[in-house]
């Protein structure tokens, strides 16, 4: 009896088999990848699309596995598509920022960590690099020119302060002297760009609702109280802005419960409740959400939101137990989809599940996992307490004065208006 033969134009069932396990393993590792993003993550992402076909050359380079990255265009950035949280820190002494705090006369003595003494310059050389895109250098004329005769206010806490005063001295330096002015104001300041006709501007509003705490700070966050019902005076000079950069978060975690006040201060805390944080931070994103949906006319103004920006006060969160909250870090956190406690999961939930029912479209810039790993680019000892520099006898207490929460200028806060920049 002969051999038994595959019949001709049918491929064996033992090819089949092979082929099926290998789609498989595929799919269970993309399965693996969007999976912290089901369970963890508020945004919805799609990949980014290559925009660019591979020639000859590419294809060759690609064998060879000599790519250079940071000449590297085949993935244009989709701000619809594009996936800016999935990335990692690369470093890049070749890049250099496009300022520092000694040429930009506008950057705070509170995160001005090179007048301050910071000695080391590493953290200033770390890219952004998502994994799937190419995210845009940022263009000081072309980021003028996209603002021309335009109003542009970032509105929030003092982490959105630092981004205004990033974005500021990434475009002042082409501007002629007498082309531009600054007038800052306790509450509201103003950069001016004459020649473009074009302003950038902060609103202090650190809950975006009104707040005892909104001119006078109160130290005591025990009480702080919120009218989160309130929004009016703020809101009232958002009005014919252009472009709107919101942010809000880190003064709501100052303690386990927020006095929460509806209506007027007039009778101080009586008729005030204690609420939980997240359930306060609801209440208080609805009057905001209301506010826009009722008052923005989306063909005439754009609105975006920072995500919530980490803070690192346990260094036990990245592993280093003999650390000291964020002092003395010098690199950035390697460990891929690193969250730490300073990090609220919770509160990223509750803008998610506000704006997605929200009338007037919100675009999020979508800070907080690369932000996440930059453990080393706080203003840490090298900052401002109370108005005065820390003292000697102050940066040797790291555990009690290092600030871990805002961040150095140059810094991360020039990725998030890279971001916005590619967005604009």
């Amino acid at each position: 009896m002969g051999t038994i033969k595959a019949p001709r134009g049918k491929i064996p069932l033992s090819i089949i088999a092979i082929l099926f396990c290998v789609f498989a393993f595929m799919a269970l590792l993309y399965t693996e990848r969007l999976s912290f993003l089901s369970s963890g993550s508020i945004f919805k992402f799609r990949p980014c699309a290559a925009r660019y076909k591979m020639s000859k050359t590419d294809n060759k380079r690609s064998v060879n596995k000599q790519i250079d990255y940071a000449a590297d265009d085949r993935f244009e950035f989709d701000p619809e598509e594009c996936d800016i949280g999935h990335g990692k820190w690369v470093f890049n002494r070749s890049i250099k920022p496009l300022y520092s705090d000694r040429t930009c006369p506008y950057v705070d003595r509170q995160v001005s960590c090179v007048k301050n003494g910071r000695n080391d310059s590493d953290y200033r050389h770390w890219q952004w690099r998502p994994d799937d895109c190419m995210l845009p250098r940022f263009n000081p004329d072309i980021a003028l020119k996209k603002l021309q005769g335009k109003r542009l206010m970032f509105v929030g806490d003092s982490l959105q302060r630092g981004q205004w005063q990033s974005f500021v001295c990434l475009v002042e330096h082409i501007i002629p002297k007498s082309q531009k002015s600054m007038k800052r104001g306790r509450v509201h300041s103003v950069f001016r760009a004459k020649e473009y006709n074009t302003t950038i501007e902060f609103y202090w509003a650190p809950f975006l609702v009104e707040s005892n705490s909104d001119e006078r700070i109160v130290g005591d966050p025990k009480k702080r109280i919120l009218r989160v019902d309130s929004i009016a005076k703020h809101a009232k000079h958002w009005v014919d802005v252009d472009i709107l950069v919101f942010n809000t978060y880190v003064w709501w975690m100052s303690g386990l419960k927020i006095k929460s006040l509806w209506g007027s201060f007039a009778n101080g805390e009586e008729g005030s409740e204690e609420l939980d944080a997240p359930v306060s931070y609801r209440i208080g994103l609805k009057t905001w959400a209301n506010w826009v949906d009722s008052t923005i006319d989306p063909n005439t103004t754009r609105v975006f939101f920072t995500t919530m920006s980490p803070t690192h006060q346990r260094s036990e969160d990245w592993g280093n137990k003999n650390g000291i909250k964020c002092f003395n870090e010098t690199k950035p956190i390697l460990n891929k989809w690193h969250w730490g406690s300073g990090s609220d999961r919770r509160m990223m939930n509750v803008v998610a599940s506000v704006v997605e029912k929200m009338k007037v479209p919100v675009t999020f810039i979508n800070i907080t996992q690369l932000s996440e790993y930059r453990i080393d680019a706080h203003s840490s000892i090298y900052t401002e307490l109370q108005g005065q520099l820390l003292t000697d006898e102050q940066k040797a207490d790291p555990l009690h004065n290092a600030d871990c929460i805002h961040w150095c200028l140059p810094g991360v806060p020039d990725t998030w208006n890279q971001i916005l920049f590619a967005h604009l």
